[in-house]
């Protein structure tokens, strides 16, 4: 059993009413109960966090060493672009994380296409909305048990 943590950055608590042609309908609170579910019918355990503050993020990547958190889903939001705090913080507990996002981050906005943590992460899954966290649960599964 793996114990994983899903680490949402700012303004992913307005998902379902904010922009939902670029983040979808479906509410983090939603989005969550399916991964959740899905984890826990693999026989690990998952924990989610949202936090809008930069700071309090980085405190959630130091508890998760403290908490033996095996994987970190990660969607640094805005965050992203600007954050070398959460970069050291992630690299400081070498906790393997796979970075996440909604839209299509690539197609969008020139400053959206820099990110501060891709060439640390596990792999980058973007643009499939609120799918993108199934998928990377996905992908840690296989890091676990190989097919």
């Amino acid at each position: 059993m793996a114990n994983i943590l899903v680490l949402n950055g700012p303004n992913l608590n307005l998902l379902g009413s904010r922009e939902p042609g670029q983040y979808g309908h479906r509410t983090l609170e939603e989005i969550m109960e399916d991964v959740e579910r899905f984890a826990g019918a693999c026989g690990h355990e998952l924990q989610h966090v949202q936090e809008n503050s930069e700071g309090v993020l980085v405190e959630a990547v130091h508890k998760a060493a403290n908490d033996n958190v095996d994987y970190i889903i990660f969607n640094p939001a805005a965050y992203t672009h600007t954050s070398v705090a959460l970069r050291d913080a992630l690299l400081a507990v070498r906790i393997p994380f796979i970075e996440v996002h909604l839209s299509a981050v690539a197609a969008r906005e020139p400053f959206r296409q820099v990110s501060y943590f891709s060439d640390i992460a596990m792999g980058v899954i973007q643009g499939f909305r609120g799918e993108s966290y199934m998928l990377a649960m996905q992908a840690i599964i296989n890091q676990i048990e190989p097919q």
